[in-house]
C-alpha cells in the first residue's frame, strides 16, 4: 500500500467542506475523515521523504520516521474521538471546520522535515485553534481568544527567526536534533516552550482553555501541547535543562490549582503538571531512561526473564 496525500491535507481539505453539508452528511464526513487520513497514513512507511525546492531553500516538507508516525496516528484517533465529541453542535459547522483543519495542522507539524515547514503549520495551529475559544460567543472569549492568538502568532515569528539564525549558522533548515549551543537553538526552545507551556509563559492555557466552548476545549487539550512536546523531542532530546524545566512544570500548578475556585482552570493547571513529565522524559533522552549494563554479565534493559544470560541461572 502507499500514500499519495500529505497526511495533513485530508483532515484540513476535508475541514473546509464541512460548513457546506448539513445534517447526516456534515456528521459522516466529520467521523469519515479522521478514518480516511488514518488510512492514508498507513501508506506510509518510515524513511520516506518528500522533498522541494523554494526560492533557494530546500525543504522537506514530509519526512516520515517512527517518532513522526507515532504522533500522527494519535492525532488522527484524537481527531475522530474529538468529532465524536462534536456531533451534537448545531451550529453551521464552523467548529467543526476549525477543529479537524486544527487537527491536520497539528499532523502537519509532526511530518515537518524542516523549520520553513514547521513554521506554516504552527501558524495554521495557532490561527485554526482560536475559533475553538471565539465560538463560544462571549466577551471573555473574545478577550482570551485575542491574547491566545497574539501570543502563538508571537511563537511562530520566534520559530520563524530561529529558522533564520540556523540557516546563517549552518546554511540549511533542516528540522533535526539541536544543541544548546547556538543562539538559533535558543530561539527555536523559546517558540516551542511558549506552546509546551513552559513556567512563566503557561498563562495562556489557563486562561483561554476554560473560556473555550466545551467541544473547543476537547480539540484544544489535544493537539496544541501535543505538537509541542513532539517539537521537544525532535529538535532537543537529551537536553539536561529540558530535567529542571519538566519538574518545576510538573510542581508549580499543584498550588495554583488547590486555590482555584473554577474547575476549568483547575483541569488547565493539572495539563501543565502532566505536560512536565513528558517534558522531563523527552530531557532525560533515549539512554538514560534504560538501565546500565552489568559489567559481569553483559546484561542490558532486558526485562523478559526468558532472555536472562545463562550466568544468572
Amino acid at each position: 500500500m502507499s500514500a499519495s496525500l500529505h497526511p495533513a491535507l485530508i483532515l484540513v481539505l476535508g475541514g473546509l467542506l464541512l460548513p457546506f453539508l448539513r445534517g447526516t452528511a456534515r456528521k459522516g464526513l466529520l467521523l469519515l475523515l479522521p478514518v480516511l487520513g488514518f488510512w492514508n497514513l498507513l501508506g506510509f512507511e518510515a524513511g520516506q521523504t518528500w522533498d522541494l525546492t523554494v526560492a533557494g531553500f530546500d525543504l522537506q516538507f514530509l519526512r516520515v520516521d517512527k517518532l513522526s508516525l507515532l504522533f500522527g496516528y494519535l492525532f488522527h484517533i484524537a481527531a475522530l474521538l474529538a468529532g465524536i465529541y462534536s456531533l451534537h453542535l448545531k451550529d453551521r459547522g464552523g467548529q467543526q471546520m476549525s477543529g479537524m483543519i486544527y487537527a491536520g495542522s497539528a499532523v502537519g507539524v509532526v511530518f515537518a522535515g524542516d523549520l520553513l515547514t514547521l513554521f506554516v503549520f504552527w501558524e495554521l495551529l495557532a490561527i485554526s485553534s482560536v475559533f475553538q475559544i471565539w465560538a463560544r460567543g462571549s466577551e471573555r472569549s473574545s478577550g482570551a481568544g485575542l491574547r491566545y492568538l497574539v501570543v502563538h502568532i508571537l511563537s511562530g515569528l520566534l520559530l520563524l527567526a530561529g529558522a533564520a539564525l540556523r540557516y546563517q549558522e549552518t546554511g540549511n533548515v533542516d528540522f533535526v536534533h539541536m544543541e544548546l549551543s547556538a543562539p538559533s537553538s535558543w530561539v527555536i526552545l523559546f517558540a516551542i516552550g511558549i506552546k509546551c507551556a513552559f513556567p512563566l509563559l503557561h498563562s495562556w492555557l489557563v486562561d483561554s482553555y476554560p473560556a473555550a466552548t466545551p467541544t473547543g476545549a476537547v480539540f484544544l487539550c489535544a493537539f496544541t501541547t501535543k505538537a509541542a512536546v513532539y517539537a521537544l523531542a525532535r529538535g532537543f532530546a537529551g537536553a539536561e535543562l529540558l530535567i529542571w524545566i519538566g519538574c518545576a512544570m510538573a510542581m508549580f500548578p499543584i498550588f495554583y490549582a488547590v486555590i482555584e475556585n473554577d474547575l476549568r482552570r483547575v483541569l488547565g493547571y493539572s495539563m501543565i503538571n502532566q505536560i512536565g513529565f513528558m517534558v522531563v522524559g523527552i530531557g532525560l533522552g533515549e539512554g538514560m531512561g534504560r538501565r546500565p549494563a552489568d559489567p559481569r554479565t553483559g546484561a542490558g534493559n532486558d526485562c523478559d526473564p526468558a532472555v536472562a544470560p545463562a550466568s544468572r541461572m
